[in-house]
C-alpha cells in the first residue's frame, strides 16, 4: 500500500476507534504504532520511538509531581485559604475559583488541578447555598484557561513547544505561554461570570464529596468521643472506621477501647456493634464490628489496606483534605526548584521533572508505590503512541499533501485564513478525541503550511495549543469535562451553551490575537 494512503487510513481508524469510545485509548494508541509498522510506513525504531520521547518523560515525571502537592495537602490549603476569603457571594466565589484552579492547573495540569480541587468547590457550593451546577463547569472551563499559562499547564504545550524548536522555530519559555494564557483567563472569568448564571442548569448532583470538617463533628457524635477536631484528623495522625469482614482473622480477638491494637500502631478510639457502644469492658471482636482506629497517617494506610477489616473511608483519601500534611514543605520546595530549572532552561524539560519525581521519592514525600500509581498511564501511552504517526505524516509527505489541499481550498486568502482553517479543525477534533492526539495530528499540518507559506512557526504551534485547549463543547472532549458531570448534575448538551462562547473566544485569541505576539 502506498505509505500516503496507509498514513491516511490510519488516521481515519484511529479517529473512528477514538470517537466510538470502546476501545481503551492506549490500545488505539498502540495500534496506531503497530499499524505503522506493519503497512511499512515505519521501521520498527521510528513506530516505537514515542515511547522513549523526552516529552513522554516530562509528563509522566509531572504526574507525580502533582500527587505530591494533592496527598500531602498542598492543594487542599490553597483552595481553604482562598476560598474562605470570597465568602457565599456567587460572583466572588467564581471569580476566586476560576483563579485557584487556573494556577494551580499551570503547576499540575488540567485534570490533576480539577480532580484535586473538585471536592473542595462542592462542599463550599453545599455551604454558600448554591447549586453545584453553578460552579463547577467553570471549575473545569477555568482550568483549561489556566492551562495556558505556564509550560507545565498540558502535555500540549510541550509537545508545541518542541514541534517549534525541531522545525526551525524556538522552544517556548517556561513562562511565554502566559502572553497568551492570561488575557485568554480574563476572558474566561469575564464569559463565565455574565453568562454562567442564565446558561447553566440549578441543580445538584448525586455525588456529594466529604466535607472533612463536618466528617469529623459526624465521628465525633455518632462515637461519642470528646477529643477536637484537630486531634481526630491532623497532618501528622487521623482516624479511619472499618469495619470487621466475614472470616477476618480480628474475629474472636479480645478488644478494649483505649488499647493498642495487634500490630502495636494503632489505637481503638470506639468500636460500635450495630447501635451499641463497646466500652468500658473488653468484647470478643465479631464479624460485622465497626472499629475506629486512631494512629498516624502512614500506619493507618499500611494497617488497613489488607483484607482483615473493610475500610469505610480509606485514609489516603481522608488526608489529602487535611491542609498541609506531611511532607508538603518538601513538596513545595521541590516544586520550586523544578519550576526554577524550567524558567533558566538550565536542564532540559524532561531532566527537571525527572529530577523533581526522584527527588520526591528519595525524600519520602511520596512512596515508590505513590508515584507509579499516579501516573495516569492511559495519558502516556496515549502520547507515546500518537508521536509515530506525526513522524509518519512528516515522512511520508502526508502532511504537505493535506497542507496542499487546504491552502487550495482558501486559494489566496492569506496568512489568517491558513491559520483560522487550522484553528478551527483543531477545535472540532478536540471535542470529540483527546486534544493531545488531535494537536499531534494536526501540527505537522501546520509545520508544512508554514513552510510552504515561508511563515514562522512560532504563531502556528502557540495558535494550535490555544485551539487544543478550547475543549468545551461535550463532556467527553477531555477528563475534567467528565470529572463534573454527576457531581454538577448536567446533561451532555447542557456543555455547549457555556461552551460556545468560550470556544469561539479562543479561535479568535488564536486567529488575531497570536499573531500579533508571534510575528508570521
Amino acid at each position: 500500500m502506498d505509505p500516503v494512503a496507509a498514513t491516511l487510513l490510519i488516521l481515519a481508524l484511529s479517529i473512528a476507534a477514538f470517537v466510538s469510545n470502546r476501545l481503551p485509548l492506549g490500545i488505539v494508541a498502540i495500534g496506531v504504532s503497530l499499524a505503522l509498522f506493519f503497512t511499512g510506513v515505519l521501521s520498527l525504531p521510528d513506530a516505537l520511538a514515542g515511547f522513549g520521547d523526552p516529552t513522554v518523560l516530562f509528563i509522566a515525571a509531572l504526574f507525580v509531581v502533582s500527587e505530591s502537592l494533592d496527598a500531602t495537602g498542598v492543594t487542599a490549603w490553597a483552595g481553604q485559604k482562598l476560598i474562605a476569603r470570597a465568602g457565599t457571594r456567587r460572583i466572588a466565589l467564581l471569580v476566586v475559583i476560576s483563579l485557584l484552579v487556573a494556577g494551580v492547573t499551570a503547576l499540575i495540569s488540567v485534570n490533576g488541578a480539577v480532580a484535586a480541587l473538585l471536592p473542595l468547590v462542592v462542599v463550599v457550593a453545599a455551604r454558600a447555598s448554591i447549586p453545584t451546577s453553578q460552579l463547577l463547569m467553570p471549575l473545569a472551563f477555568a482550568a483549561h484557561a489556566g492551562s495556558m499559562l505556564l509550560l507545565t499547564g498540558t502535555p500540549v504545550n510541550i509537545i508545541v513547544s518542541e514541534i517549534a524548536g525541531e522545525n526551525g522555530g524556538h522552544t517556548f519559555g517556561y513562562f511565554e505561554f502566559a502572553l497568551v494564557g492570561v488575557p485568554l483567563l480574563i476572558g474566561t472569568i469575564l464569559i463565565i461570570v455574565l453568562l454562567g448564571r442564565h446558561v447553566l442548569p440549578e441543580r445538584n448532583g448525586a455525588l456529594m464529596p466529604m466535607d472533612l470538617v463536618r466528617h469529623a463533628r459526624l465521628l465525633r457524635q455518632q462515637y461519642s468521643l470528646s477529643l477536637d477536631t484537630s486531634m481526630i484528623l491532623g497532618p501528622v495522625n487521623g482516624v479511619t472506621e472499618v469495619v470487621v469482614p466475614p472470616r477476618s482473622p480480628l474475629i474472636g480477638v479480645s478488644l478494649s477501647v483505649g488499647m493498642v491494637t495487634p500490630s502495636g500502631d494503632l489505637v481503638l478510639l470506639a468500636a460500635r456493634r450495630g447501635e451499641e457502644h463497646l466500652r468500658g469492658r473488653e468484647f470478643i471482636v465479631q464479624a460485622g464490628d465497626i472499629l475506629l482506629l486512631q494512629g498516624a497517617w502512614d500506619d493507618l494506610e499500611k494497617q488497613t489496606e489488607g483484607s482483615n477489616v473493610l475500610v469505610v473511608d480509606a485514609p489516603m483519601e481522608l488526608r489529602r483534605s487535611v491542609p498541609l500534611g506531611k511532607g508538603a514543605k518538601r513538596a513545595i520546595g521541590i516544586l520550586a526548584v523544578m519550576v526554577l530549572l524550567l524558567a533558566t532552561g538550565l536542564v532540559p524539560p524532561a531532566v527537571a521533572a525527572l529530577l523533581a519525581a526522584s527527588a520526591l521519592v528519595l525524600t519520602r514525600t511520596v512512596s515508590v508505590t505513590q508515584a507509579y500509581h499516579s501516573i495516569s498511564w492511559t495519558t502516556v501511552v496515549l502520547v507515546a503512541g500518537m508521536i509515530p504517526l506525526s513522524t509518519a505524516f512528516i515522512q511520508t509527505g502526508t502532511a504537505d499533501l493535506v497542507a496542499s489541499w487546504l491552502l487550495t481550498l482558501i486559494g489566496n486568502s492569506g496568512e489568517h485564513v491558513a491559520l483560522l482553517a487550522l484553528v478551527i479543525l483543531t477545535v472540532v477534533l478536540g471535542q470529540l478525541i483527546s486534544n493531545t492526539a488531535t494537536v499531534l495530528i494536526v501540527a505537522p499540518i501546520a509545520v508544512s503550511i508554514a513552510a510552504t507559506l515561508e511563515l514562522s512557526i512560532q504563531p502556528f504551534m502557540m495558535a494550535l495549543t490555544v485551539a487544543g485547549a478550547a475543549s468545551f463543547l461535550t463532556p467527553i472532549a477531555t477528563p475534567a469535562n467528565l470529572m463534573v458531570l454527576e457531581p454538577g448534575g448536567y446533561r451532555f448538551g447542557e456543555y455547549w451553551k457555556l461552551g460556545l462562547p468560550l470556544a469561539i473566544l479562543f479561535i479568535v485569541i488564536a486567529v488575531w490575537y497570536v499573531p500579533l505576539i508571534w510575528k508570521f
